[in-house]
């Protein structure tokens, strides 16, 4: 029995060693692949980013990797991303699907769905669903300067004091989104909403982690009870509780007066019907998941960022507060429309986006069709993974790329100007929905606290480390931060 199981061994090795896997003709250059395994063992699976701009500097901008048996191109660099995502934006516009995150997601929603009459229809939907709640409009501007309140609120109990404010930040983002889906806002230490942010999170870091990686890459794995497992069992019960907020609304609603998103999408299945599309009820559940996950995570990380920087950085957080206490004064709060006459502080905001690369890799595209880049041949079904960071950092494209400087967003007559390479929420067709909600939180939410608080690094808590969390977002290592009540501002 031992010789046989020692001669199986000695064979699978053989086949191993000498079975290679073949790329296709002209297909971008990258790393020789080994059977099974492709590329894998080129990465650091806990955060390949380094590995990423190191084969970048190898192979050029537009390179291949294998992802176990599956091809992938990863292209860097504003000029590729540019042509792939906006001048070839259909060719580019799909989504694999047959990843641990559409698997999550049964591959319904709207962010992971694949390009076609479905998508389309249910991003459609979203856009004018969010516009006509008030995005970029007055009512959205009431719900976040609301919801500032309650931030403010739990401030001011601790002025003087020190705090940990990645929960805070959470919440409040969570809380804004939550308005708009389901027309309800939750206390911060509400069960449902502590649960409802620690299953996206902690699935946040486990969809680009080293588990969803081998997931991914060794389908005979699948069925087995590894790490991965969790995050189905997170999804499971986040899908329970989405689709209980659903049938609440049902039992309340008054068809043809909306109250939320919700409510829109119900009666948007009261006027279809049975007439063939993909508006469902069991679409809609993880389709306000999808929203939520992408009003949540992205902004709270991008608020945690902002406020490590403009601690370490007071000449930054100083100057931005000069500017709204002087554009602002005699009014009692915070408009978006002040942005046009904040230039450095919107300088600001942008290059903490900048430096928070909150979404390094975007979300994972996929070919619809064969297509060409940069002189490479890519087939239809490749996996494609747009490395923002790359545009984020790039050479040529920023003043000062490797530094946290609002002068990358300034022209030499302090006019806030914003570069092309500026891509946080990707570009093209798939460029993220909740972009304007997020441009508008980030904006209401630091010039209001800006304005009524100075936030210091503590003296005790050592030197800062800003070398972030990997995961679909990338997080700030958690932080303390001190509050101290501006004097000029009037309670």
């Amino acid at each position: 029995m031992v010789g046989f199981l020692i001669l199986v061994w000695i064979c699978i090795f053989l086949v191993f060693l000498f079975i290679r896997i073949s790329k296709p003709q002209n297909f971008p250059p990258g790393p020789r692949p080994l059977p099974l395994f492709g590329n894998l063992l080129e990465l650091n699976i806990n955060n390949p980013l380094n590995d990423f701009k190191r084969l970048a500097d190898r192979y050029g901008n537009v390179y291949s990797l294998y992802i176990g048996s599956r091809p992938t191109v990863v292209i860097n660099g504003c000029e590729a991303l540019k042509e792939a995502l906006v001048n070839k934006a259909v060719e580019f516009a799909g989504r694999p699907q047959d990843l641990m995150v559409n698997h999550i997601t049964e591959r319904k929603g709207v962010i992971l769905a694949d390009y076609g009459p479905g998508w389309k229809e249910h991003r459609r939907f979203a856009l004018m669903t969010l516009r006509n709640f008030g995005l970029g409009k007055q009512s959205m501007e009431e719900r976040i300067l609301g919801e500032i309140l309650h931030v403010i609120a739990k401030l001011d109990k601790i002025v003087g004091s020190s705090f940990d404010p990645q929960t805070m930040f959470h919440n409040a983002a969570s809380n804004i989104i939550c308005t708009v889906l389901f027309g309800s806002r939750y206390d911060y230490n509400d069960e449902f909403l502590k649960r409802f942010i620690h299953l996206f999170t902690e699935n946040a870091k486990i969809a680009n982690g080293p588990w969803a990686m081998i997931y991914d890459s060794f389908p005979l794995l699948r069925n087995l009870p590894l790490p991965f497992k969790k995050a189905f069992k997170n999804a499971f019960i986040a899908k329970q509780m989405s689709g209980n907020l659903v049938k609440e609304h049902k039992k309340t609603r008054v068809p043809g007066e909306p109250r939320d998103f919700v409510d829109c999408y119900l009666d948007e299945l009261d006027k279809r019907g049975n007439d063939g599309s993909t508006f469902a009820e069991a679409q809609l559940v993880l389709y306000v998941l999808d929203l939520h996950f992408a009003g949540t995570d992205t902004t709270s990380n991008t608020l945690l960022t902002a406020f490590l920087y403009l601690m370490t950085h007071p000449e930054v957080q100083e100057r931005c507060q000069r500017e709204i206490d002087e554009v602002l004064d005699g009014k009692d709060q915070a408009s978006y429309d002040d942005r046009h006459n904040m230039p450095y502080t919107l300088a600001a905001i942008h290059e903490v986006q900048r430096v928070a690369n909150t979404v390094p890799l975007s979300v994972f595209h996929c070919t619809t069709k064969d297509t060409e880049l940069m002189g490479y041949n890519i087939p239809k079904g490749t996996l494609i993974i747009p490395n923002l960071t790359s545009v984020l950092k790039e050479e040529g494209q920023w003043k000062f790329p490797h530094e946290f400087n609002p002068a990358n967003f300034l022209n030499d007559q302090g006019q806030f100007v914003k570069p092309e390479a500026f891509m946080p929420f990707s570009a093209g067709p798939r460029v993220c929905l909740g972009e304007g909600l997020a441009r508008m939180e980030l904006f209401l939410i630091l010039v209001t606290l800006l304005r009524r608080f100075q936030f210091v690094w503590p003296e005790d808590a050592g030197e800062p480390d800003y070398t972030p969390v990997y995961g679909v977002t990338l997080t700030p290592k958690p932080y303390r931060m001190h509050i101290k009540l501006r004097e000029i501002v009037k309670p």
